[in-house]
């Protein structure tokens, strides 16, 4: 048996879990999704009220507790307006921007669980009408859902059953190349979400008996701020999370290694943890960048904020295009993977 998990069923694995669609607020099917995986494995979990999902591996010591934490939940958006067009303004769920989702396919889910395809257009996108079609500003107002039904008033997009708070999400467009990358939305955060499952299914399979009871929270309302900052036991010591690494200017992020955060918006990890983090790399032969996001806020600092007195830290693959077309590689999913296999099995940080 391989070291590691085979990094194609990971793609592959991530490549399921972005397909299921999730914005924040409606993440159900997905988590279901996730229940069911852990359910073969013979892993118990149990929902929160949030709606998030809870696993637990028991270790040899039951006195303190590890946790990992990654997250199903999307950026997407909600039925903001209906214009007496037939078109939907907008509202987003999630820190992104406008222009990141121009021209994008989307689903409109109604609450009563009907489901209408669309596009996200410019409302002045012909060139053959329109001016300024190339200068105006991509914002709520310029930008509208055309829906893929006969409608020509606010009337008949409601006889449809849309109307305003109706969840709109995005398509991911993923693709698998044949050269290791894997490109899609959501890879923020499902990437990372595959990676935990795979590190469970290993755990499992070589029957590994872990040296510290370990929680493995997929949570569900990371993208607005609290999915992680709640049900963690008083024994947890450490808090993992596991999500993107940023990369752009100024970065040293990449899509071939695993990200260690030094620092976020939200200030410096646990410095003992990171060096953990960074020892483990280095005794284990595995490729890391340590970086700092300037605008990034995570589960383990949402759990800092709610008050946990934990250590915490964040890692996870790099992840090119954050919040808009996503892109990752291989390299980058498997030092992930190798860093949290052997994480699971360290020493607690003397802190």
């Amino acid at each position: 048996m391989a070291l590691y998990p085979n990094v194609t069923e990971t793609k592959f694995l991530i490549k399921e879990l972005v397909s299921i669609p999730s914005p924040s607020g409606n993440t159900s099917n997905v988590i279901q999704f996730v229940e069911g995986f852990l359910r073969d494995l013979n892993v118990e979990t149990k929902r929160n009220r949030k709606g998030g999902l809870i696993a637990t591996l028991p270790g040899k010591n039951d006195k303190e507790h590890r946790m990992l934490t990654a997250h199903v939940d999307t950026l997407g958006a909600m039925v903001k307006e209906i214009k007496p067009s037939g078109r939907l303004k907008l509202d987003l769920i999630g820190g992104f921007r406008f222009n990141a989702m121009e021209g994008e396919y989307c689903e409109i889910q109604t609450s009563s669980g009907k489901t209408y395809t669309g596009t996200i257009l410019m409302h002045q996108t012909s060139v053959h009408v329109y001016k300024d079609a190339g200068k105006a500003e991509r914002n709520q107002e310029n930008m509208e859902v055309r829906i893929d039904a006969q409608v020509r008033s606010a009337e008949d997009v409601r006889a449809l059953g849309i109307e305003v708070g109706d969840f709109v999400s995005f398509d991911p467009r993923v693709e698998v190349t044949d050269h290791g990358f894997i490109k899609s939305r959501h890879l923020d955060d499902k990437a990372s979400v595959a990676i935990l499952l795979q590190l469970i299914k290993r755990i499992k399979d070589e029957n590994i008996t872990l040296p510290y009871t370990t929680h493995f929270l997929i949570s569900n309302n990371e993208e607005i701020g609290y999915g992680g900052n709640s049900n963690i036991s008083p024994e947890t010591v450490e808090y993992l999370a596991v999500d993107m690494g940023a990369i752009g200017d100024g970065q040293s992020t990449d899509e071939y290694t695993v990200s260690i955060c030094a620092k976020d918006s939200s200030g410096p990890y646990h410095y003992e943890m990171r060096k953990n983090l960074v020892q483990l790399c280095e005794a284990h032969h595995i490729a890391y960048q340590v970086d700092i996001y300037p605008y990034y806020g995570s589960d383990a600092s949402a759990a800092i904020r709610a008050g946990n007195d934990i250590v915490h830290g964040l890692i996870g693959p790099g992840i090119d295009s954050s919040h808009a077309y996503e892109r990752t590689h291989e390299s980058s999913l498997e030092q992930t993977e190798k860093l949290v296999y052997h994480y699971v099995q360290s020493e607690l940080v003397t802190y």
